[in-house]
């Protein structure tokens, strides 16, 4: 009985130190989850400023197509903007022309090469 006893305390003793854990847990999540937020809503206040609506529109759905792609030229266009280096705001002609000259260059149909013989 007295064997009882004490594991019940130790086994009550690792699930207070699991629930506390994970508490610890969900609490860093949701603070980074929330920094994650503040970011992002700084990122759009900036490019609202940076381009024109139609700029906006047209990165906007590039992103569903390409997400990681645009989240970098979004910093990017903040950091051009930043320095002085481009006239604002972009307009939707501007951002076409940049990601022209950003677009890689496919080869074949589909990114493939298609050699007959």
């Amino acid at each position: 009985m007295v064997m009882s006893l004490s594991s019940d305390s130790e086994l009550d003793d690792i699930r207070r130190r699991r629930i506390q854990e994970l508490r610890r847990q969900l609490a860093e999540e949701r603070a980074q989850a929330q920094q994650q937020a503040d970011i992002e809503k700084q990122k759009q206040i900036a490019l609202r400023q940076i381009l024109t609506t139609e700029a906006r529109q047209r990165l906007n759905r590039l992103k569903l197509v390409r997400p990681e792609f645009v989240d970098q030229l979004e910093l990017q266009l903040i950091q051009i903007a930043q320095s002085g280096r481009v006239k604002l705001p972009i307009t939707d002609e501007q951002l076409k022309e940049l990601l022209s000259k950003l677009q890689t260059p496919r080869r074949g149909v589909g990114g493939f090469n298609v050699r007959r013989f």
